[in-house]
């Protein structure tokens, strides 16, 4: 038995001297390579830290050690996205909604990255998929609504928000959601919250000129009707100016159309023998929205006179960058004899974050020909400069006000200031 031992003894000695052997002639033993797991949570570090080309690249060797796995092409097609580059991303989630169609963090990543490439519609039908594997779960609802609201279509969005709220979503946060269901157009008079039809305007302004004992006031009175996809009111207007006075009264509307695009419609007709209004015009202005946040426009107003008709040509060009809107104009009026051309740059600021309150500053240049009103063959061009401001507060959702001021100055030496209230009414 004891040689038995001995023996074992010395083979167990031989060894160790064997591997001091070794490690006294060629160094220490290699460290063995990294685990799949060590691996992919590196991968997800460098993600998470903003190493994004990194993040990338480990993602890549992953799958060449694991081809196809879900969870590694999962994360490489969240950083893609969070990069733009959208095609990549794509791929890479379409891939894991096909090899996994059960897997639900695979369907919100595919949905945000819709929403981040500006393609809410797509993007809804992965909330769907995402809302049908949670059905508990009120971050789907959050997320849908969110892309419904982005195409314009908040009833759907208003079901889904409150739908997240029964199930236990943040109650403040769906209110901030819902409040952005009111619109924030070129006219937010023309647009009011839900659960109410009727709204009333009454509003004056006063203008005197520097050059002049004269002033120029003109006064509103308007009433308008709320409808499904619209709006439409009765409006009747008042102008005094160097003694004479003049009546008109009009149909203003606003109509919804395809997605993102609505249509503003007026129509205003003088009281007989008119003075200062033209006997007739027609005006409309169709907004489109596109990409993130941005709206072009495009409008014509045709003003019947008397002894001469003016056509007046818009284009615009308006973005909404979170409660900012900015908005650049140009007017273009061609005469016989010259034409005139104004530029007018506006920035509103919704200090609420809802449609009603906010307050704005607007400035304006342009540069006309005489010919092209009323002194043909003058010939003297004008050259023009404006700035205004004004302020919008809802004390109550009821009823509101409108303050504001002008002023502007012609190369002619001529001035004006302007100052101009408003009452809002809703029921």
């Amino acid at each position: 038995m004891k040689p038995l031992i001995l023996l074992l003894a010395g083979i167990g000695l031989a060894a160790a001297a064997g591997t001091v052997a070794a490690q006294t002639d060629s160094g220490p033993a290699s460290a063995s390579p990294a685990s799949y797991d060590q691996q992919f949570q590196a991968a997800r570090t460098l993600a998470n830290s903003g190493q994004r080309e990194a993040a990338i690249q480990a993602y890549s060797d992953l799958l060449v050690r694991s081809p196809g796995n879900t969870d590694v092409l999962l994360g490489r097609g969240q950083v893609y996205a969070r990069m733009d580059r959208w095609p990549e991303a794509e791929a890479d989630l379409r891939a894991v909604t096909a090899a996994l169609p059960a897997y639900a963090d695979a369907w919100s990543a595919l949905g945000d990255m819709y929403m981040w490439s500006d393609r809410p519609r797509q993007a809804i039908e992965a909330f769907d998929r995402w809302a049908l594997l949670r059905p508990t779960d009120p971050a789907p609802l959050v997320a849908r609504g969110r892309a419904y609201t982005a195409l314009g279509e908040y009833e759907p969005a208003r079901v889904d928000f409150e739908a997240a709220r029964a199930l236990g979503a943040d109650a403040g946060q769906i209110d901030g959601y819902l409040q952005s269901f009111i619109p924030r157009v070129n006219n937010p008079a023309a647009a009011v919250p839900a659960g109410y039809l009727w709204s009333a305007t009454a509003g004056a302004s006063w203008a005197a000129f520097g050059n002049s004992n004269e002033d120029f006031s003109d006064d509103i009175l308007s009433i308008r009707r709320y409808f499904e996809h619209g709006s439409l009111a009765l409006e009747s207007v008042d102008v005094r100016d160097f003694g004479t006075s003049d009546h008109a009264w009009a149909l203003d509307g606003y109509l919804d159309l395809w997605s993102r695009a609505y249509v503003n419609l007026r129509y205003q007709q003088a009281a007989p023998n008119e003075k200062l209004y033209p006997a007739r015009s027609y005006y409309g202005e169709l907004f489109q929205g596109v990409g993130r946040g941005w709206e072009l426009s495009g409008s014509y107003n045709y003003l019947d006179f008397s002894s001469s008709n003016v056509d007046i040509y818009g284009i615009g060009i308006g973005r909404y960058v979170g409660n900012y809107y900015i908005r650049l104009r140009h007017l273009y009026i061609p005469g016989d004899g010259g034409n005139s051309n104004s530029d007018r740059l506006l920035v509103r600021y919704y200090y609420t974050g809802d449609g009603d309150n906010y307050v704005e500053v607007g400035v304006g240049a342009g540069r006309s020909n005489s010919n092209t009103f009323s002194d043909p063959g003058a010939g003297d061009d004008t050259n023009s400069t404006a700035v205004g401001v004004a302020f919008v507060h809802y004390p109550t959702p009821r009823w509101g006000f409108r303050i504001g001021a002008d002023y502007g100055h012609e190369s002619n030496s001529l001035s004006t200031g302007d100052v101009f209230g408003n009452l809002y009414l809703r029921w």
